[in-house]
């Protein structure tokens, strides 16, 4: 009697793969045809409105006629709000090779609502980079990303604002891995409620991959409450992570507080610990993050400057921060910077 094939028998393992392939190259191809066509279609629409010299109001009734004519002929898809999204993609796409294939039309439609071109070609560059889903990349631009980002370090300027923009985040040293503040508005806890230490880190455990998506790219989760013992007495690390960029162990202490001297202490012991004990050769150093309630810039300057080790202090908040406010601080510090590089040039 035959053998009967299983589910990992070679053969089945090798059909079903080559399936799985061409399907994901049929659905790519599919995804990438719809894109043209949508920019096609506006590329149309912004011709016949420059031809017929179509004032707003105009403009605007006959993307409601042509909706309702292309409905009734070619079925779903052609709404006057889409319409408007295929004309707004032409505009913001002068080249129809630069639009990704590996973005859906949703992503596209998210990425229309933001009108700083800087701003969104950073979204987009992320959404790929980091392969967000559509739900991922409205939650990243409604925490304010690109602008927590550009304040992370204080020292916003021209040159960040369009690596950014080219480049999206790009991961060298253990700088690059910091936002300030950190959102964790997944956990749905009301901004004034007071948490133990050992409740937020049980939160986040069970929202882990939402806390992953806000760590950012190259993060994977090792554990809770890591044991470090030193001379028979044991201490436990809140939590630890590997970032796969980096090479490196990331170390999180968590505090319901604003950021103490102490903490910085005890987490540069565990630090020499994870270096010395826990590193493999190819490791490089381990960092340290501690996420606090509170952050005096001075306070923490004093606290952590002078250590060898990589630690950093940043805010956690537990609400979507206010955008206009993020927006205006980054203008601030913009302005600033421009300032005083102009008058540097002058002198």
């Amino acid at each position: 009697m035959a053998n009967q094939l299983t589910p990992n028998n070679p053969l089945v393992q090798e059909i079903r793969e080559l399936v799985k392939n061409a399907r994901t190259t049929v659905a790519q191809q599919v995804n990438t045809q719809l894109l043209s066509t949508y920019w096609q279609i506006g590329r149309a629409i912004v011709e016949y409105e420059q031809q017929n010299q179509l004032r707003a109001e105009y403009g605007k009734q006959t993307l409601k006629e042509l909706a309702k004519e292309l409905t009734q002929e070619l079925g779903k898809g052609f709404s006057r709000s889409n319409l408007q999204n295929m004309r707004a993609f032409y505009l913001a796409y002068e080249k129809c090779q630069t639009v990704s294939g590996k973005l859906s039309w949703s992503h596209y439609c998210e990425l229309l609502s933001i009108s700083d071109a800087n701003k969104r070609s950073f979204y987009e560059k992320e959404a790929v980079n980091s392969n967000w889903s559509v739900r991922e990349l409205k939650r990243q631009i409604d925490s304010s990303l690109y602008e927590r980002l550009l304040l992370s370090n204080g020292d916003a300027n021209k040159e960040k604002v369009l690596s950014l923009a080219q480049k999206g985040i790009e991961i060298n040293q253990p700088a690059d891995i910091i936002r300030d503040p950190y959102v964790f508005e997944f956990l749905g806890v009301p901004e004034n409620k007071p948490m133990l230490e050992s409740d937020l880190e049980k939160a986040l455990v069970a929202q882990i991959e939402k806390f992953l998506l806000e760590l950012g790219r190259g993060f994977m989760f090792v554990g809770t409450q890591q044991r470090v013992t030193l001379n028979n007495t044991h201490y436990y690390v809140d939590m630890v992570f590997y970032n796969k960029i980096l090479r490196a162990y990331v170390l999180i202490e968590l505090k319901t507080t604003k950021l103490t001297p102490e903490a910085a202490g005890q987490l540069n012991m565990y630090l020499n610990y994870y270096a010395a004990e826990v590193n493999d050769p190819d490791d490089n150093p381990p960092i340290g993050i501690i996420l606090c309630t509170e952050k005096d810039s001075v306070a923490a300057e004093y606290a952590l400057g002078g250590l060898s080790n990589n630690i950093f202090a940043s805010r956690y908040v537990l609400y979507m921060p206010d955008k206009e406010q993020l927006i205006a601080q980054v203008e601030a510090v913009l302005k600033n910077w421009h300032e005083k590089n102009d008058g540097s040039a002058h002198e």
